[in-house]
């Protein structure tokens, strides 16, 4: 291929199809099998080698992966201009939920029965022939990039080459103590039924949308040696939750270590005569209703004590619910008292929050370091278990009302109202999320670097 020299005096295009041009290179790299050559001439040299991607071969390319892809591109071709022989592999990632989802619509599966009906195999199968579906879409594409890459070395997630090196990685950091078996509370998705990343929350602008949920607050008396010699036997706390359904897993309150606390008695007004309460006193104007008072100014005359979320640590309350009530059975020996955590707040609710391990991180890392153990009564589909009898087999969100009843029936219930909020969705499926505590492998990363 030869290219116009121009010298002064001559005329020059002003207006050339640089596609035409883009296209004309192209063109003899290939005729000239330039990539190729370019690596067989450096053979004994120094190698530098690179692995690309991998993208998922069932998705079509788009802009999104011109930047990185030529990122990619420059640091290869730095490297073969230092003298070295480079070896550019491409990639498929075959594996994770875009393959399955994918291998679904196909198969018009919509519960993870189907699967199981149809066999693990002949699902796999499906799955494996539709996964690589776009690869020629995708190998134009980086080559209409003018990338240098070689594709008939390329290398897939489901080769088994590739699957036994990830597995002996792992065996290493196995093997030196810095693997590790936990759980982690994380957005989670029942229709799929999978755990989705932080990132995952902010992909799509509408991945939060408006959504009104049911708020409960309910009643915790205070019961034991400590709630007696703080002079606060009987005394019912109060705590707000927007997840009813996380109640039957409550094991713990918490309260903030520098939040102040009152002991307020039921008002003129009020719906239970003779109670007294226990709320941060920067809330008593959420609940004037409930408690009986006009204005705030009435409630706070009315404060017996007040005390600090340090003062009220280690208090024993009633549990709500007798599902888990087995100590041994479950570990709960450290449970169903309250226990400081720093995040608490008196934005909403009462400044006393309801702990739920299993069901929010915060709560998860404050029961673990209570000694409380994380406890699931959902499976995989957000149903609850058998161990919670009152609403087996439903799904979370369709237990919130019953599971609000059954506070009503016990006394339990001291408020119930709508919450309109902002609520993060799936963005695959546009399902409302839940958090849930996944069974995760850790590496200890501080102790590697």
């Amino acid at each position: 291929m030869t290219f116009p020299r121009h010298r002064p005096g001559t005329r020059i295009e002003p207006s050339p199809s640089f596609p035409a041009l883009e296209h004309q290179v192209l063109a003899d790299w290939k005729s000239g099998d330039t990539f190729r050559k370019s690596v067989q001439q450096r053979e004994g040299c120094d190698e530098w080698v690179f692995y690309d991607g991998p993208p998922f071969a069932n998705g079509l390319p788009h802009y999104g992966h011109l930047l990185t892809g030529y990122a990619k591109d420059v640091f290869p071709r730095f490297h073969t201009m230092r003298g070295k022989q480079v070896h550019r592999r491409f990639g498929w990632d075959t594996h994770g939920l875009p393959a399955e989802l994918e291998a679904e619509r196909q198969l018009g599966i919509t519960d993870k029965s189907q699967i199981e009906e149809m066999g693990i195999a002949a699902f796999n199968q499906a799955a494996k022939e539709s996964v690589l579906r776009y690869t020629k879409e995708w190998q134009d594409y980086v080559t209409r990039q003018a990338r240098w890459v070689d594709f008939d070395n390329d290398y897939k997630t489901l080769d088994i080459t590739f699957m036994e090196s990830v597995i002996w990685a792992f065996k290493q950091l196995h093997d030196k103590g810095l693997a590790y078996e936990g759980y982690r509370v994380l957005p989670y998705c029942w229709r799929d039924q999978t755990p989705l990343s932080n990132h995952e929350l902010r992909m799509d602008d509408d991945v939060y949308k408006p959504r009104q949920d049911q708020s409960v607050t309910v009643t915790f008396p205070l019961v034991g040696e400590a709630a007696q010699k703080a002079g606060l036997e009987g005394v019912l706390a109060l705590a707000w939750t927007t997840t009813p359904w996380t109640l039957p897993t409550n094991a713990a309150l918490a309260v903030g270590p520098e939040i102040t606390y009152a002991l307020v008695p039921a008002g003129p007004s009020g719906m239970h005569p003779g109670e007294t309460y226990l709320l941060a006193e920067d809330t008593m104007a959420h609940y004037l209703s409930e408690l009986g008072y006009a204005e705030v100014a009435q409630a706070k005359e009315q404060v017996l004590k007040r005390l600090s979320g340090r003062e009220l640590d280690g208090i024993s309350y009633t549990r709500v619910f007798d599902y888990y009530a087995d100590v041994k059975t479950w570990g709960m020996d450290n449970a169903w008292r309250i226990v400081v955590a720093d995040y608490v707040a008196t934005g909403e609710g009462t400044g006393i929050v309801h702990q739920a391990p299993a069901y929010g991180e915060d709560d998860q890392i404050t029961c673990q370091e209570a000694g409380i153990p994380v406890i699931i009564s959902i499976d995989d589909a957000g149903r609850f278990l058998e161990q919670v009898s009152d609403v087996a087999g439903m799904q979370v969100f369709e237990a919130n009302k019953p599971s609000t009843k059954l506070l009503k029936e016990s006394g339990r219930l001291f408020a119930e109202r709508s919450y309109d909020h902002s609520y993060p969705h799936c963005w695959r499926c546009r399902t409302p999320l839940i958090y849930k505590a996944v069974s995760s492998w850790f590496i200890r990363v501080t102790e590697i670097r």
